[in-house]
């Protein structure tokens, strides 16, 4: 049975019948980078890219790179030891996390028309209970992501942080938003913005509520996602696998959604 559920997927996977979405940024230079309080730390250095060879003297028939750059970069993932929180976890860093964690159904929350009227828009438990009213419930073992089209401001450091004197503005959850989907059972949250808290979440009760909340749970995060307006509200799957990093906080990732089109 299951070889015969594997084959059919194989078919249609080749056929186009399952089309893979990419929901990740490009990686480089200009990716636009986590800004913190400078009494906080240091912030995440620019993402540099340097060559070791290109067909050259330094190896004539090849061409490679090495890198220097943050686990928190571009469209990344955040594991449970990112935050102080989830710092306890046995599995709670990207080499330890059991990889069945990294495939899962999602469900997409589009909050794209109140994004555009309002980049501070906060996403509530009742904004969630309405959603699965017309789509259905959110089960256990999914993703939960935020469709603000935000990823479309990516090209522009500037507007991607979108900040001022009061600080960044970008939509994300309330504190009840989170604790909702936990009491649910999701595996994890993502967001389009530069992380999975709104740009004003240092003022909330607790600050963060994302990190803090989903990481003591030990759940995963998704930042900086891409293409989700590309996404049915459910019905796909999210493959979201970060690199095997030791000890790693996080990872930058090819986040991918596998989506019918029949």
């Amino acid at each position: 049975m299951s070889q015969s559920i594997m084959s059919e997927f194989a078919d249609q996977l080749l056929s186009g019948k399952v089309e893979v979405v990419d929901l990740s940024a490009v990686l480089g230079p200009n990716t636009p980078l986590l800004k913190l309080p400078p009494e906080l730390a240091v912030d995440t250095p620019k993402i540099e890219i340097h060559k070791i060879s290109a067909y050259d003297d330094n190896g004539p028939w090849w061409a490679w790179n090495w890198l220097k750059l943050g686990e928190h970069s571009g469209t990344h993932f955040d594991a449970p030891i990112h935050w102080i929180t989830g710092r306890d976890h046995p599995d709670a860093s990207t080499d330890t996390i059991d990889p069945k964690n990294f495939v899962a159904p999602v469900n997409v929350i589009d909050c794209s028309r109140e994004t555009a009227e309002n980049p501070d828009f906060l996403l509530t438990a009742d904004h969630i209970k309405a959603w699965e009213s017309e789509h259905g419930e959110i089960q256990k073992g999914e993703w939960v992501v935020l469709r603000s089209d935000w990823y479309k401001r990516n090209g522009s450091e500037e507007s991607f942080l979108n900040a001022d004197e009061n600080g960044p503005h970008s939509p994300g959850p309330t504190p009840e938003a989170i604790t909702y989907l936990l009491d649910k059972g999701i595996i994890g949250w993502g967001s389009e913005t530069i992380g999975t808290d709104a740009g004003q979440a240092a003022g909330m009760e607790p600050p963060f509520p994302a990190h803090n909340f989903l990481h003591k749970a030990n759940r995963y995060g998704l930042a900086s996602l891409a293409n989700l307006d590309k996404l049915p509200p459910k019905g796909a799957i999210l493959i979201a696998a970060p690199l095997k990093i030791e000890h790693g906080t996080g990872s930058p990732c090819r986040v991918l959604a596998l989506v019918s089109r029949n």
